[in-house]
């Protein structure tokens, strides 16, 4: 079977960045871990995929995307200082989500949801990064088509189901939920709204 869209796909690969003479690991998909998708429902780069198109179990893969195919060019219009009393809760910022190097889920003033990363915590205003943390660099994959079969109807369905926001509590206000920064009445206290 052959890569096609609506094909459920598992993938081993090496991700590196960097210039030839200078390469770095970014990410490994193993076997024993792969990264598996459903091919042609927009949850990959349109060139990843189009990379892949028409390979079968058993091939190997080895290709390159430039920024402009992958996270684009590194923008600093996107590395702003945003106000310290924000992430206050109570008059304090929570020093276990908002340190430098930390990913913070956040949310614009349209409702749109987006990732930064945290560059330095100051007195009155956090530096952070909008920047997708790939953008500006180009990735060199190569790796092995690990298996292809039909997409279930369950597979496909759960793509469209609500997410949560990522915490590892699904956005639960339960007992349930294992977000390490449960808020005061017991729920999601991430910072992202669900």
């Amino acid at each position: 079977m052959k890569i096609s869209p609506n094909k459920f796909v598992s993938l081993s690969y090496d991700l590196n960045v960097g210039e030839d003479g200078e390469k770095e690991l970014m990410e490994r998909a193993t076997p024993e871990q792969p990264l598996e998708f459903i091919y042609g429902t927009n949850s990959m780069l349109e060139a990843f995929e189009n990379n892949l198109d028409g390979l079968s179990e058993g091939d190997s893969f080895d290709f390159v995307l430039t920024p402009e195919q992958a996270y684009g060019d590194y923008d600093d219009e996107h590395v702003v200082d945003l106000p310290r009393n924000i992430f206050e809760v109570d008059g304090k910022v929570d020093e276990n989500v908002v340190f430098e190097g930390n990913i913070i889920p956040m949310m614009d003033s349209n409702g749109n949801r987006l990732n930064g990363s945290v560059i330095s915590v100051g007195d009155d205003a956090v530096k952070m990064d909008f920047n997708h943390p790939l953008a500006g660099e180009t990735l060199y994959f190569s790796g092995k088509v690990l298996n292809v079969r039909e997409a279930s109807a369950e597979e496909i369905a759960a793509l469209f189901a609500p997410q949560g926001c990522g915490c590892g509590c699904g956005g639960n206000e339960s007992e349930a939920c294992d977000c390490s920064d449960k808020d005061a009445q017991g729920g999601c206290g991430c910072g992202c709204g669900a």
